[in-house]
């Protein structure tokens, strides 16, 4: 069972227009029931391609779902991934426009910019930060392109697991940080709104990253030296409204923040 290539390539115009245009669309399962995991990554990659033709570069991944009591909720014993390109990175206490966005969300992470190739299959966590050059207070905006804020697991990775920006902040070698159990804080006009921390990604970001790896190798990929990894999010995610500046605080490295306008 699954999709016929031609149904693929339809998925990934849908997915790929309504971001482009922040229009939202039915869920793709409501529509193709058989469709599979997998077939949602092909959509994904399929997606993702457009994009490069339009000349974006792919500059790393991302990391969804790394709560473990999160993918025991929804029935599932590993993270998603979606790509990252140089049109989705946000300066340093930049600025968006709500009007761009469909649903979107903010949630602090710990983002990972490699020093050297990683791959996988079989990396471990502690092969995986010897590969780690910098680690950075990070911020994802997320934003599922779905009407009504309704989807499946499956459609969230074909949308690309709702990417949509992200924000690095400060950056520092891992040389004396330990990153297991940092605080992590989210605030909203100088208010905290969520707390958490960095244990809440996948028990460990470092066994995010190492997880990362392993999934593309799946599919023959690898994470190359200069990309960045978002580990995935420590805390619920908040949704965001014009006028709201968002930051989020990551024990002993640093900051990352941005700005909602209409």
């Amino acid at each position: 069972m699954g999709l016929e290539a031609a149904e693929v390539g339809l998925c990934a115009v849908l997915v790929d227009e309504a971001a482009a245009s922040s229009r939202p669309i039915p869920m793709l399962t409501a529509r193709w029931p058989e469709m599979t995991l997998s077939d949602a990554y092909t959509i994904q990659r399929a997606s993702m391609a457009r994009r490069f033709e339009r000349g974006e570069r792919l500059v790393g991944m991302k990391m969804g779902l790394t709560s473990v009591a999160k993918m025991r909720q929804m029935g599932v014993h590993d993270p998603i991934y979606g790509h990252l390109t140089d049109a989705m990175r946000l300066e340093e206490g930049g600025s968006i426009s709500r009007a761009a966005h469909c649903h979107p969300r903010a949630e602090p992470e710990i983002c990972f910019l490699l020093a050297r190739d990683l791959e996988g299959p079989g990396v471990t966590p502690e092969q995986a930060l010897e590969a780690v050059g910098e680690v950075f207070a990070a911020l994802e905006i997320i934003d599922s392109r779905y009407e009504d804020f309704k989807f499946t697991l499956i459609d969230v990775v074909a949308d690309n697991a709702s990417s949509s920006r992200f924000v690095l902040g400060q950056g520092r070698g891992l040389s004396g940080l330990e990153i297991d159990d940092l605080v992590m804080t989210m605030e909203i006009n100088g208010e905290v709104v969520e707390r958490g921390s960095s244990s809440a990604i996948y028990d460990h970001p470092a066994r995010s990253l190492a997880a990362q790896a392993n999934m593309l190798a799946e599919r023959g990929e690898r994470l190359l030296a200069g990309q960045v990894v978002m580990s995935g999010g420590a805390t619920a995610a908040v949704a965001v409204k014009p006028g709201d500046r968002v930051r989020a605080v990551v024990e002993g490295i640093g900051a990352a923040s941005f700005f909602v306008e209409p």
